[in-house]
């Protein structure tokens, strides 16, 4: 399931990756969100692949929207929302199957990914050195649940969510928490921890998350937006924890560590620009 809207160039070296992948076992459903640029679902029917869907709105309805849509349109039994910059390596398609194959139960598999840049070129940022901090140790395949996963990724979101594979029949029972445009994926992991499921993490390297200043997140980021919906996020999270009685999960929420440092890692940049909103914004995020 792939939202669509954003670069037409990334776009179709996101569907052309789907097409190279060792197994062909898999249906693509493009969700364009009617993106101004009429070239991309022009070139996406000129492929003539009956394995590939595409569906145009009418009017644009968002990221959250979208999302959910991706959801409701899933037909098969696992699915992954990928991303339209993002880069499925050939075995991608293969792994997560061998996974679910051999643990059938797991709601959510997340294969190894590396970072990509704007141009495609692996890359190592500052944001993500500091996530491999977090990110458990995998050695094979590693199972988190209950509290573990909680504590897992929201002490640090580690998480590349356009490489996760999920069960369909998990996710469409939860859906995404509406309100959200950038959590709304670790609110959805949080909510599969709360409903019992399982996410296995494989070292297998199958996937390329491309980060670059064009994402949602990264200017939503350097408005300073982001970590206003993360402090309401985590505020609202940290007190289902402690329902719970998850009180590890509580205080990792409570301290959102990685969210302030990503915020620091912000300041300058809206310093350099200038950006006073920003600015304060990142400040009362990071100290607070």
């Amino acid at each position: 399931m792939m939202p669509f809207y954003g670069r037409v160039d990334h776009f179709k070296i996101a569907v052309l990756s789907v097409l190279t992948q060792t197994d062909p076992d898999w249906r693509l459903v493009v969700l364009d969100d009617c993106y101004p640029d009429l070239s991309a679902g022009q070139w996406l029917q000129a492929l003539g692949d009956s394995r590939i869907e595409y569906v145009r709105y009418a009017e644009n309805v968002g990221i959250n929207a979208n999302f959910q849509a991706a959801i409701d349109r899933a037909v098969n039994e696992r699915f992954v929302i990928f991303g339209c910059d993002d880069v499925m390596l050939p075995r991608y398609v293969q792994r997560v199957r061998e996974i679910a194959a051999e643990h059938p139960d797991a709601a959510m598999i997340h294969p190894g990914t590396e970072i990509i840049d704007g141009d495609g070129k692996v890359v190592r940022t500052l944001v993500d050195s500091m996530k491999a901090l977090y990110k458990p140790k995998v050695k094979g395949t590693l199972e988190l649940s209950g509290e573990n996963f909680a504590v897992s990724i929201t002490r640090g979101n580690w998480m590349n969510f356009p490489a996760i594979a999920w069960r369909r029949d998990v996710a469409a029972r939860i859906g995404f928490r509406p309100g959200f445009e950038v959590v709304q994926d670790l609110a959805l992991a949080l909510d599969v921890a709360f409903d019992g499921g399982s996410l296995f993490v494989d070292d297998e390297v199958v996937f390329r998350y491309r980060r670059h200043s064009g994402s949602v997140s990264s200017w939503q980021a350097a408005e300073g937006r982001r970590f206003v919906e993360e402090r309401r996020f985590f505020t609202s999270v940290g007190e289902e924890f402690a329902a719970r009685g998850w009180q590890r999960a509580r205080r990792a929420a409570e301290l959102h560590l990685s969210s302030r440092i990503n915020a620091l890692t912000r300041l300058p940049s809206a310093l350099a620009t200038r950006q006073r909103e920003s600015i304060g914004t990142l400040l009362r995020h990071a100290l607070r």
